[in-house]
C-alpha cells in the first residue's frame, strides 16, 4: 500500500459535497478556485494547505479510495460503509450532515395486503445489495437482488421486481410513483473515515484531522 507524503481527502460530488463543505472550511481547508468552477473538468485540487489536497470522486468511490489508501480521509455515508464493509476503514467521527435512511418500499396496493412475515424468496432492485442480502438473511429470506444505480422507483411499475431498497429522505419520489416505506433498515448520515494503516503510520497528522472534524462537526 503507498501513500503520497502530502495527504489526500476524498469527497463525494453532489448533495453530500454542498453539505459538507461548510465543515471543510470551518476545519480550516480551502480549495483552489477550480474546486467551484462549474467548467472545470480537474478532479484533484491543492489547497491553501501544503501538505493537503482533495479529490472529488462519486460517493460510492470514496471508501475504496481510502480503503486502498490512495486517499488517506474522506467523507462517506454508512450506507455506503456498509455496503463495502472495508476493514481497512475507520470511521470515528459522525459528521451529522446527508441524513436519510435505507429502506425496503413497495407499491402501495400491493404494500397493504403484503405480510413480511410470510416471506421465504424475495426479488428486489437496489444498488445496495450486499446490505439487502444480509438484512433478509438474518431473518431465513432469501433475496435475489438485481442492480440498479438509479430510477430505482421505475423497477416495480414496469415489472422488474415488486420490491426495492433505497434511500429514502423525504419520500416524495416513493409517493410520486405510487410507492411507500414498509421497513426501514438503516438510519443513515454521513462520517469522516481514514485508512487504518495511515493512522497507525501517521498518528499526529491523521489524529489532528480527526480531532479537528470532530470539533466543528460539534459545533454544527
Amino acid at each position: 500500500m503507498l501513500f503520497n507524503e502530502a495527504m489526500v481527502l476524498a469527497l463525494p460530488k453532489g448533495r453530500i459535497l454542498r453539505e459538507v463543505m461548510p465543515l471543510v472550511r470551518a476545519a480550516g481547508i480551502e480549495p483552489e478556485p477550480a474546486f467551484e468552477d462549474p467548467d472545470s473538468r480537474l478532479l484533484k485540487f491543492e489547497t491553501n494547505l501544503p501538505q493537503l489536497s482533495i479529490i472529488r470522486v462519486r460517493s460510492f468511490d470514496v471508501a475504496t479510495f481510502v480503503a486502498f489508501g490512495a486517499a488517506h480521509l474522506g467523507v462517506a455515508g454508512n450506507d455506503v460503509l456498509m455496503e463495502f464493509d472495508y476493514p481497512e476503514i475507520y470511521a470515528p467521527v459522525d459528521l451529522g450532515i446527508g441524513k436519510c435512511r435505507l429502506s425496503v418500499a413497495a407499491p402501495r396496493a400491493m404494500a397493504s395486503e403484503d405480510d413480511p412475515s410470510r416471506w421465504s424468496h424475495i426479488r428486489i432492485a437496489t444498488k445496495y445489495p450486499g446490505i439487502t442480502k444480509r438484512h433478509f438473511a438474518g431473518r431465513g429470506v432469501q433475496a435475489e437482488c438485481i442492480k440498479l444505480n438509479g430510477a430505482m422507483e421505475l423497477a416495480p411499475n414496469l415489472g422488474l421486481c415488486r420490491r426495492i431498497v433505497d434511500l429514502v429522505s423525504t419520500g416524495k419520489t416513493l409517493e410520486e410513483n405510487g410507492l411507500v416505506e414498509v421497513e426501514t433498515i438503516a438510519e443513515i448520515s454521513s462520517r469522516l473515515v481514514v485508512n487504518r494503516t495511515a493512522l497507525k503510520t501517521r498518528p499526529v497528522d491523521v489524529g489532528g484531522w480527526i480531532d479537528c472534524f470532530r470539533e466543528v462537526a460539534d459545533a454544527a
